[in-house]
């Protein structure tokens, strides 16, 4: 596999292009940590007692862009991605990975999550809402969101990638 291209975003773009392109800079930055490692380092754990893998957190974010961008943005009906073994009728927001779970087959999966979030994004608005917790959330609030919880995922990220193999400010 090959290091992902992370365009740096514009420093003098506009508001929809800013957040979309910080957004997709993170994206590509989590892909650029787990980018050359075999299953076993992508499944090998940060520091005990915390289970937390690049392969959970590229998991996790394929739940979260799932749940933002389809079921509260567009209202969709879309099922958990992950579930745990031991308890398949529960979620954890796809950290846990099962004793079958792959890079393989999460990227494609994130991917097409990532996908699905841009069409669904495309035609609407920084103002449009949606229905959230009883009020309404606009499109600028989850990008924002979502740029806050990749940017921490990615802090993540480099931590475990540098305790694997040292490898830094990829």
């Amino acid at each position: 596999m090959s290091t992902p291209e992370r365009a740096m975003p514009a420093l003098d773009a506009d508001e929809r292009t800013s957040l979309e392109s910080w957004l997709d800079f993170y994206r590509a930055t989590l892909a650029r940590k787990c980018d050359g490692l075999d299953e076993s380092r992508l499944r090998q754990v940060s520091v005990a007692p915390s289970p937390l893998t690049l392969l959970g957190l590229v998991q996790h974010l394929a739940e979260v862009e799932r749940n933002w961008f389809r079921r509260v943005l567009a209202q969709e009906d879309a099922p958990p991605l992950f579930t745990p073994d031991a308890d398949p009728g529960a979620t954890d927001g796809g950290f846990g990975l099962t004793e079958g779970a792959t890079y393989a087959t999460a990227l494609p999966l994130w991917q097409a999550e990532i996908d699905r979030a841009r069409q669904n994004c495309a035609a609407r608005a920084l103002d449009d809402t949606s229905p959230f917790m009883g009020g309404q959330v606009t499109l600028r609030w989850i990008y924002t969101h979502m740029i806050a919880e990749y940017a921490r995922h990615c802090g993540h990220a480099d931590l475990i990638r540098e305790r694997i193999d040292g490898s830094t400010g990829v």
